[in-house]
């Protein structure tokens, strides 16, 4: 393994070890959050979700709030729309910040819980403000 291989391991694990996400049990790379937050509909999500009282949404409110997010400024959200949200959200979006370890979605109660840690909600917070949708 050449030397900067293993300082990119180390430097990943030190991100980690300073933002305060004690609730990982592993190391997220930037790569794995920037690529997270670059899709609208998983910003949209995890605006959502970190805005909620204790972190948690139930997934149909999820959906709703996804949908009135992402939705063209000059129209409401349809019921279409609301549909192809919602299927983009089980079979995309929330695997994929699952799968992070950003969120936690029990299919079983229907709830969404967001469990990232501090360097999440920052890159969050600094790529909030470019949003179109807001």
């Amino acid at each position: 393994m050449d030397e900067n291989q293993e300082l990119g391991a180390h430097d990943i694990q030190s991100i980690d070890a300073g933002s305060g996400s004690s609730e990982r049990e592993r190391a997220i790379s930037p790569d794995t959050i920037l690529s997270v937050v670059a899709n609208e509909h998983r910003r949209a999500i995890l605006n959502a979700v970190t805005n909620a009282s204790e972190k948690t949404l139930a997934y149909d409110v999820l959906v709703d709030r996804v949908a009135d997010r992402v939705r063209d400024e000059d129209e409401r959200a349809s019921d279409e729309q609301r549909q192809r949200v919602r299927i983009a959200l089980r079979h995309t979006h929330l695997p994929k910040l699952e799968e992070a370890r950003i969120i936690d979605y029990e299919a079983e109660t229907g709830h969404v819980q967001f469990v990232g840690g501090e360097l999440e909600r920052d890159i969050l917070t600094l790529v909030e403000p470019y949003d179109v949708h807001k």
